[in-house]
């Protein structure tokens, strides 16, 4: 159940969110370490995660002891005291904390010099651009309509649009019937949850769905495909595959030797569990690849958001001023720097992806994505800044107890910077931080919940 933001909200230590329906998350990389020996890959870290070594999540809420490790120094040799750090960073602790402590988000609203609240989102917006290596700049869409169906009460159309000159991104454009148009548009984000071979798909109706996405969505989704049913409710809605997903995951030379990691025929469950392992096992790999080229994973899933939404634009049956996004787990990051970066945006649903970065940093480390790095913006924002950006339009973030991703510190802190964030702004009620009572997850009573503070803010 819902509830107000609780004092001491304490995550609950040893419980692991299911990666896969019906599997914890050691299960999951358990397998996974089994199907990347048998495609031929090393299992790297995943073997150790899957034995609990070095896994954060397994650090409960401990406080680290902030008084720092001693470095000596005797005939030019360093010598360190060994001191337990009680968080996942161990002996380097002290090292990186002294880096992360020199932020003083000089661009946070709470700041005494900031009072005027258009003139702040637009200095930041522009400060974190100048940070962003991908620019969203004029390109032609060359968007192509390549299946229509009609569903009765909504229009499915599979879209292929340009974000960039050379990028191509799939897209499903959902188009509610028997409305009086033009119609509010929602951008939907689907989620990480360690399944590449399927993005946008985890959160629309399709036919002949595969019994693995069925369990997926089962597990994360209360087996409902939530974008589906908001255009049923009267929402036009786009969602891409963004990318490393879906039709833009990564598939091996030697996938294609071996005629696998093929969505054009039905592969069996363990097929669709090596391919997913095979892409966690390589994420590293185009996370640093990316970096070595001066781009960045989240420059990327920007730009080919705000595209998607110049696209939904195009549409006549599209209200432009009333634009939401929604989304969970890493669509609910996507969802918070959407909302924050893009102006036209009024209204956001972020579902179980907000914390204070001084705690993930801390506690959580191996729990961050590379969509989160660009270099230089945590010395001028938080995460919770970020999503305030969005102010004065209607923000709401929802958190499970049992979600171990983030710290309950972590969370209450954020909770309370963008309480302030609105609260100086004069709309406190335009923020709604709920905290609910299960793990990982965006079940139905969320996505009832979240369908009426969309309908609250986007409503004619």
């Amino acid at each position: 159940m819902a509830g107000p933001v609780p004092d001491g909200n304490r995550a609950l230590p040893g419980r692991s969110e299911a990666i896969m329906p019906g599997l914890s998350r050691r299960e999951f990389v358990a397998r996974g370490v089994e199907a990347l020996a048998a495609v031929g890959l090393a299992p790297s870290a995943l073997s150790l995660i899957a034995e609990g070594v070095n896994d954060c999540r397994n650090q409960g809420d401990r406080e680290a002891p902030m008084s720092p490790t001693r470095y000596l120094s005797s005939e030019g040799k360093m010598m360190v005291e060994r001191t337990q750090s009680g968080t996942p960073l161990g002996s380097l602790y002290p090292f990186l904390r002294g880096l992360q402590q020199q932020s003083r988000f000089e661009l946070s609203f709470l700041n005494e010099g900031f009072h005027e609240l258009e003139a702040w989102k637009a200095l930041v917006r522009s400060r974190l651009w100048e940070l962003i290596p991908e620019k969203v700049v004029p390109c032609h869409s060359n968007a192509e309509v390549v299946e229509r169906a009609d569903k009765g009460d909504y229009v499915r159309e599979k879209v292929y649009f340009d974000s960039s000159p050379g990028t191509r991104v799939p897209a499903y454009v959902l188009m509610p019937k028997h409305v009086r148009y033009p119609v509010p548009g929602l951008v939907c984000f689907h989620d990480h949850g360690g399944m590449y071979y399927w993005g946008k798909e985890k959160i629309v109706e399709v036919e002949d769905e595969h019994p693995v996405l069925t369990e997926f969505k089962r597990g994360c989704y209360g087996g409902r495909s939530y974008a589906t049913d908001f255009c049923r409710a009267g929402f036009a809605v786009i969602v891409i595959d963004a990318f490393y997903w879906g039709e833009r995951r990564f598939i091996s030379d030697g996938d294609i030797a071996r005629g696998v990691n093929d969505r054009s025929q039905r592969e069996p469950r363990r097929a669709i569990e090596q391919a997913n392992a095979q892409s966690m096992q390589a994420e590293d790999m185009f996370a640093r690849a990316l970096a070595l080229i001066g781009h960045s994973w989240q420059g990327i899933w920007l730009r080919d958001e705000i595209r998607s939404l110049d696209y939904l634009l195009t549409r006549p049956e599209v209200d432009p001023d009333r634009i939401g996004c929604v989304g969970l787990s890493i669509g609910g990051f996507r969802a918070a720097q959407f909302a924050g970066m893009d102006p036209r945006v009024k209204c956001a649903v972020v579902v179980g992806w907000m914390t204070s970065y001084g705690e993930m940093f801390c506690y959580r480390p191996a729990n961050t994505h590379y969509c989160q790095y660009v270099t230089g913006a945590y010395g001028l924002v938080d995460l919770p800044d970020l999503v305030s950006l969005c102010c004065p339009g209607g923000l709401m973030v929802m958190h499970g107890r049992q979600d171990q991703l983030f710290t309950a510190k972590g969370v209450a802190e954020a909770y309370a910077k963008i309480k302030a964030v609105y609260g100086k702004a004069g709309v406190p009620d335009r923020a709604d931080l709920r905290y609910y009572d299960g793990p990982h997850e965006f079940n139905i009573e969320m996505q009832a919940e979240a369908l009426a503070w969309l309908r609250r803010w986007l409503a004619a």
